[in-house]
């Protein structure tokens, strides 16, 4: 008799032992599977923090090196201010005038921000604060710049040797711009680039309203600040200043706080000056994942560069957050290079 004639079914023996394995295999395939998610969210989380981190040393950076720049202006004969600006918030046109020569300024761990005007919402403490003073490197309304627009501050930069008054800075609409081209016409007016003031800093929200840490400016309009959310996760930031004590353009020596060096004996003019002699600046900023990593807890110490005391910057921050340090070193262009010699 043929045997498969014989076949009528399966035993209940039998289909419990293949449901059984289909389940095993089934779970292996199950386990790939999450193991490979868990794997490709972390990734990810990685990725951002990265990046994150990656864009706001580059928007540090590429601010810094322009920090002083004033287009044709010639920096170097202008009389250095009374002070060192007290007010960095300041909206007097006469203290931006002042100022151009001071093209940085810093708060070491948000030091002395209590003195003046600016309000700079929910300022993380123990983190450093930066300013920077300079002019877009555009002219206004010429190869896609934005054009003039009224209440905003520019600053017109003659061109003509006969005019005494080598440049003219206020608001448009307020101000009368009448510096001219090489021609000397009255007619034929030099262009405005704008001027900007950008003071960065680390804000325990990231601006709608949820407890992000994030790199914030405010930038000046003219009329006021504007609060710029600008990179999320930033949790740290702090900062070291090349000085060039000897006017060769090259840093001497490097402090946290330039208002404080040598500390306990930079009196009188020395806060102005030493502001005045920054040619590099050093920055470190801590990013993090923005979501917890399950089942990881960093216990690890970060070294944030040195504090004005010259001792290491250490934060253990814990929680279950992959973190990492940025640093990047950066020539000041303009104050160094005016300082160059062949």
């Amino acid at each position: 008799m043929n045997l498969r004639s014989r076949q009528k079914g399966l035993s209940l023996v039998e289909l419990m032992v293949s449901i059984t394995l289909g389940l095993l295999i089934l779970s292996g395939v199950l386990v790939v599977f999450v193991n490979t998610s868990a794997a490709r969210n972390e990734v990810e989380r990685t990725s951002r923090q990265i990046e994150n981190g990656r864009f706001a040393s580059e928007v540090l950076a590429d601010d810094l090196r322009l920090a002083g720049f004033y287009g044709e202006l010639n920096v170097g004969p202008l009389p250095a201010p009374a002070a060192l600006p007290v007010d960095p918030c300041s909206l007097s046109v006469a203290d931006w005038n002042s100022w151009i020569p001071v093209h940085i300024q810093g708060y070491d761990e948000g030091a002395g921000l209590a003195a003046t005007t600016c309000v700079l919402p929910n300022l993380k403490p123990n983190t450093d604060v930066l300013v920077i003073r300079r002019v877009r490197t555009c002219v206004a309304g010429v190869a896609g710049c934005e054009a003039t627009a009224n209440g905003k501050p520019y600053i017109q930069v003659s061109l003509c040797s006969s005019q005494t008054t080598a440049h003219k800075l206020g608001l448009e609409g307020t101000e009368t711009f009448d510096r001219q081209k090489k021609t000397c016409v009255s007619t034929e007016l030099a262009g405005k680039r704008e001027y900007v003031v950008r003071i960065y800093f680390i804000s325990t929200d990231n601006g709608a309203g949820e407890n992000v840490p994030t790199l914030k400016r405010l930038e000046l309009t003219g009329a006021g600040w504007n609060e710029v959310p600008l990179v999320e996760g930033i949790e740290e930031f702090q900062m070291r200043y090349g000085l060039d004590t000897d006017g060769d353009g090259v840093p001497d020596v490097y402090a946290a706080n330039p208002s404080d060096y040598p500390a306990g004996a930079c009196a009188g003019n020395c806060p102005r000056d030493n502001w005045m002699n920054v040619v590099t600046a050093q920055f470190h900023v801590l990013a993090r994942n923005l979501e917890l990593s399950p089942s990881y807890t960093d216990s690890k110490t970060y070294r944030l560069g040195k504090d004005a005391a010259g001792a290491d910057i250490e934060v253990t921050p814990g929680l279950g957050y992959r973190r990492h340090v940025y640093s990047s070193l950066i020539r000041i262009a303009n104050p160094s290079g005016r300082r160059d010699t062949p």
